[in-house]
């Protein structure tokens, strides 16, 4: 009998995504940091974090555990105190990744909604700072995941492999902290996103209407320099917290229906069909931290650009080594 149709997926899916999301990410990193896509300092210290972390849920969430530790599971990666070490850093990218994307969409519901308060809290200082306190709060929250799991099996004294700690995830407090981990991932940052961005078109919305009955009571404000820039900066926060959310709906809806924060708690069975919803869940959610340098591309012009003069920088180098 072949293998179960969500593993031949995984299979095939994995390393497609990996394949393009790692160098996408790596260029993102690369432009934003040169400084010439047109943003304040202070966005484009979120947007490197939200790039960075991407980058890492892509070397160590899918290369590392998904692709190596799942198709070799003798090597190194294999041993238990590095599998406890990877499992543990997946849940930190993933927390990164996400609490990144909340922070940014913070930042620009401050710079819309409150001008007063935008003076002191968008700054490259202040992002940094915010960024720095987050790694820090999310290295010491998921710190219980390196007692989550044990051996899965011993050869020679060896310790191979991870599987769920049973005593870990029956106790009281472990069932406490899954539920305090998947709100942390789940729950709050998805009201937090939708509380931002409600009130930030309700204040788009007030200001558009007021703004156009001031200053152009008879003219299409598409000529008005400030609603354009409004307005592309609408579209940014948007397509990155839209794409955020609906790519997390899945992995949303599978643990809402069956309660479970991963696929491990199936002990086996392939074929069941809560087993395949929270690995399309993951799939889909792992797939989010791929969109944003698409989103850039197409929204912001001197991002094209920069994008550019980076494709074609090895091209250059390739003609000038030739030449000489």
């Amino acid at each position: 009998m072949g293998q179960p149709a969500i593993l031949v997926i995984k299979d095939i899916y994995y390393p497609i995504l990996a394949a393009v999301a790692v160098p996408v990410n790596l260029m993102t990193i690369v432009i934003l940091s040169r400084r010439n896509c047109g943003l304040s300092n202070c966005i484009s210290v979120y947007m490197v974090a939200m790039a960075t972390a991407d980058l890492l849920v892509m070397i160590i969430n899918v290369v590392l555990y998904h692709i190596f530790s799942s198709n070799f599971p003798l090597s190194f990666l294999s041993h238990t105190p590095v599998c406890k070490f990877i499992l543990y850093m997946a849940a930190v990218n993933l927390d990164l990744s996400i609490w990144f994307t909340v922070s940014f969409t913070f930042d620009r519901f401050v710079v819309i909604c409150y001008q007063k308060f935008k003076i002191r809290h968008c700054t490259e200082s202040t992002a940094a700072a915010v960024i720095a306190t987050l790694s820090v709060l999310i290295l010491l929250k998921n710190f219980p995941f390196l007692f989550a799991y044990e051996p899965q099996q011993i050869i020679n004294t060896a310790q191979w492999g991870c599987r769920s700690r049973v005593a870990f995830f029956s106790s009281s407090l472990g069932k406490a902290y899954i539920w305090f981990h998947t709100a942390w991932v789940v729950w709050v940052p998805f009201a937090l996103i939708a509380l931002f961005n409600s009130l930030t078109i309700r204040r788009i919305l007030v200001a558009s209407r007021v703004r156009r009955e001031l200053l152009h009571p008879t003219s299409d404000n598409q000529c008005d320099p400030e609603m354009v820039n409004r307005r592309k900066s609408i579209i940014l926060l948007f397509s990155i917290s839209g794409s955020f959310i609906l790519l997390w709906l899945t992995a949303v809806i599978s643990f809402a229906m069956t309660g479970l924060v991963n696929s491990n708690y199936y002990r086996g069975d392939r074929t069941n069909p809560g087993y395949i919803a929270t690995e399309t869940g993951t799939m889909l959610k792992f797939l989010s931290s791929c969109p944003n340098t698409f989103v850039y591309a197409v929204i912001q012009r001197k991002f094209r650009e920069e994008l550019k003069k980076v494709l074609k920088s090895p091209v250059k180098l390739i003609l000038r080594t030739i030449k000489n």
